[in-house]
């Protein structure tokens, strides 16, 4: 390898952020210049030993800046900047959910993702998947006795299981939109009576609790079917507050 292609990297120093941050770092050094179009990158083994982190975590991050459009590969040759690195990447912001519709258009996405993915992690899951799941499942049932919203518990259950794949593709898709995958400020719970709220957070439990169940039993068929029941009964009720403030 060229120093020249080699100098980026070379006074990079071990640290342990670099894990979670290699992607962001690489994008950053694209989009200042210090990495040029039609550069090549170095090669696996020396992102390796400069940044300290594993052969995984380095394809992982290349993975991430092809899918972005930043970088091409070669057979034979290794990994390019792209010529135009423009980033392609795609993202579900706040903004986009200031409808009810958008809103259900986001439930349909998520049931062709997490329809798979639950099947997936009730064959898949291990003890420790088993253990964060109800760890999560617990903390949307405290939020949820306790009067509040529990969007960002309800996300980090679903997250839990997209993770217990064991494709860690899924997990990032999630991370892609972040906890607005979970509109909140479409509940509506402060225009709820207390016998009605009481209702919906049993609701929220029995939906919830039965995916977790079985996955944990490891019946493919019945989490599949749990995970689109529940995001089914949820399009049916932004449905339903779509017709009333029609």
């Amino acid at each position: 390898m060229a120093d020249k292609d080699n100098a980026v990297f070379n006074t990079i120093q071990q640290a342990p952020n670099l894990r979670s941050n290699l992607a962001d770092m690489l994008t950053a050094q694209i989009e200042s210049g210090d990495l040029k179009p039609g550069q090549r990158l170095p090669t696996e083994q020396a992102i390796m030993t400069a940044t300290g982190v594993s052969r995984t975590i380095v394809r992982e991050a290349l993975a991430a800046l092809r899918a972005k459009g930043l970088i091409t590969t070669r057979q034979g040759l290794g990994a390019f900047v792209s010529n135009d690195p423009t980033p392609r990447s795609f993202s579900i912001i706040p903004n986009d959910l200031q409808s009810i519709d958008e809103v259900l258009r986001v439930l349909e996405l998520r049931m062709g993702v997490e329809y798979e993915a639950a099947g997936l992690a009730a064959l898949r899951r291990t003890q420790e998947d088993i253990d964060r799941m109800q760890d999560r499942l617990d903390d949307l049932d405290k939020a949820l006795e306790e009067g509040g919203y529990g969007a960002q518990e309800d996300y980090a259950f679903h997250r839990s299981i997209l993770v217990a794949t064991q494709n860690y593709y899924y997990g990032r898709l999630f991370d892609t939109f972040g906890n607005i995958m979970v509109p909140r400020q479409w509940a509506r719970l402060d225009k709820m009576t207390s016998a009605e709220r009481k209702r919906h957070a049993a609701r929220m439990r029995r939906e919830h609790h039965a995916i977790f169940a079985a996955i944990r039993d490891r019946d493919e068929p019945a989490a599949r079917r749990a995970i689109r029941s529940h995001l089914s009964k949820s399009a049916a009720r932004f449905e339903e507050l779509r017709d009333a403030t029609a």
